[in-house]
Formats: structure tokens, C-alpha cells, sequence
């Protein structure tokens, strides 16, 4: 009886230690398996963020604040920052009645003011305009004058004709 008792718990603890084997080895593979998507979803995630940052920097191609050679234009003004100059001049031209003087449209629902605004080089600047429902781009040229002053010529321009 005792050999019987003893021979039932050897096989009662190897079913056990069989089990035991069998799911640690499945527990095993499952972890490797999401450690594996986890490295698959981490390798994207640095292949989204450097192509983040290729598009951010294409986009800055064209920047006044990432041109050294239209900067150096500037040297001798002693500005800090000619870009945030230029643009607060330009925005300046908002203020006055009515619509702003450089767009030559008329705005159908309020004024035409700018909204944003680019400085592509030492010469040039894109910016875009709103009456709050109907919108457009102007390419403007400019210069800086020694005494900070800044004249404002419109090259070309475009109003977006909305469709309903």
C-alpha cells in the first residue's frame, strides 16, 4: 500500500512537473512574441520620428532663420532676430482701417488681414490673408533699410474662390 501510495504521488508530481514544463514553455514563447512586437513597434516609432524630423527640416529649407548667406545680409543692422523683425513690421501694416493696404482685394465678410507669414530669404516673404470666411496668399518682395525701416512691394497674389 505504501509502494502504491508512493508510486501514485511520483506520478501525480511528474504530471505536475510535465504541465509545469509544457506551460512555461508556451508562457515563454507568448513573452518572446510581444517583445518582438514590441521592438518591431519601437523600430517604427523611431522610423516615424526620423522621418518627422527629415520633413521638419525639408520644410526649413526655405527659412530666412536657417539661411546664413541671407543673414549675413544683416550683419550690420546688429538685430537679433531679423526674421521676427521683418515679420512684426509686416504685421504692423494689420493695424490700420479697413483692409490691409498690401492685399488688393476687398474682404467680402470683414477686412483682409495676414495670418501667417514666412520669410522665405533676405528678399522675399509668403503670407496669407483672411477675411474670416474667404482666403488667399501674397508673395511679397522686401527690403531693409540701415534705419530698420522696411518697404513692402507685392510681387503676385491669389484669392481661393470657395465652393460650397
Amino acid at each position: 500500500m505504501k509502494n502504491k501510495i508512493f508510486l501514485y504521488l511520483f506520478i501525480f508530481a511528474a504530471l505536475i512537473a510535465l504541465y509545469l514544463f509544457v506551460s512555461g514553455g508556451k508562457m515563454a514563447d507568448v513573452k518572446d512574441q510581444k517583445i518582438q512586437a514590441l521592438r518591431t513597434e519601437v523600430q517604427q516609432l523611431k522610423d516615424s520620428v526620423q522621418n518627422a524630423q527629415l520633413k521638419a527640416l525639408d520644410m526649413q529649407y526655405f527659412s530666412l532663420e536657417n539661411n546664413d548667406d541671407a543673414l549675413a545680409y544683416y550683419d550690420h543692422l546688429q538685430l537679433q532676430d531679423p526674421a521676427r523683425y521683418i515679420a512684426d513690421k509686416l504685421l504692423e501694416t494689420n493695424e490700420s482701417k479697413g483692409d490691409n493696404p498690401l492685399i488688393p482685394y476687398e474682404g467680402m465678410e470683414s477686412d483682409f488681414k495676414l495670418n501667417r507669414i514666412k520669410l522665405l530669404n533676405h528678399k522675399w516673404i509668403i503670407a496669407d490673408f483672411s477675411d474670416g470666411k474667404y482666403w488667399g496668399e501674397i508673395q511679397l518682395k522686401y527690403e531693409l533699410k540701415d534705419d530698420l525701416g522696411v518697404d513692402f512691394t507685392l510681387m503676385d497674389h491669389l484669392l481661393y474662390t470657395r465652393s460650397n
